[in-house]
């Protein structure tokens, strides 16, 4: 049962990173002051929630500290992509909710034994493989997105010096510059 609950939470935090992924480069990013606040209140946050693992026991204690790290890592990657709002970032973002929900998985079968942590375990690997999987895809998809993107705008080009080509003189060059400014790489 807590699996399922993993699995539907990593599927929100991937598809949520998959709408992030679809949004502009230059879209609003985090100035320095507040990504330099971002890593102190991480940091900070990431002591706390070790200090509230010292008091459990046994696995309990090692699931706790799991969750603490992952939290830990997943801010910290959330962050770097909210600064940078690069693609790389991003795909790197989707990797991390993606290894340390499997960290923390893993770590929780160790409760169990004998077959029902060997079947934890494997839902927990199983996870992790649907989840690289879907990160990839959401690669793939907006790598397809942006070539589908590079060809329209290159016929559009195409078709717009080819309009051009009925004009002479400055009219032609005012035409083509235009086209070029319209459709052209940026």
């Amino acid at each position: 049962m807590t699996f399922t609950l993993q699995a539907s939470s990593l599927t929100a935090a991937l598809s949520l990173s998959a709408l992030l992924a679809f949004a502009p480069a230059h879209a609003a990013q985090i100035g320095v002051a507040d990504y330099k606040a971002g890593k102190d209140k991480i940091a900070a946050d990431f002591k706390a929630d070790k200090l509230a693992c010292a008091t459990m026991t046994a696995n309990a204690q090692d699931v706790c500290q799991e969750e603490a790290k992952a939290k830990h890592k997943n801010a910290l990657a959330v962050l770097e992509y909210g600064h940078t709002g690069k693609a790389a970032d991003a795909r790197k973002m989707r990797m991390v909710q993606v290894d340390t929900s499997y960290d923390v998985a893993k770590e929780k079968c160790d409760d169990l034994a004998g077959n029902a942590k060997d079947v934890c375990v494997q839902q927990a690997k199983t996870d992790r493989t649907k989840g690289a999987a879907e990160a990839k895809l959401v690669k793939e998809v907006v790598q397809s997105g942006q070539d589908a993107t590079d060809s329209a705008r290159a016929a559009d080009l195409k078709l717009a010096n080819e309009k051009c080509d009925a004009l002479t003189g400055d009219a032609k060059s005012t035409c083509q510059s235009a086209a070029q400014a319209r459709f052209g790489k940026i």
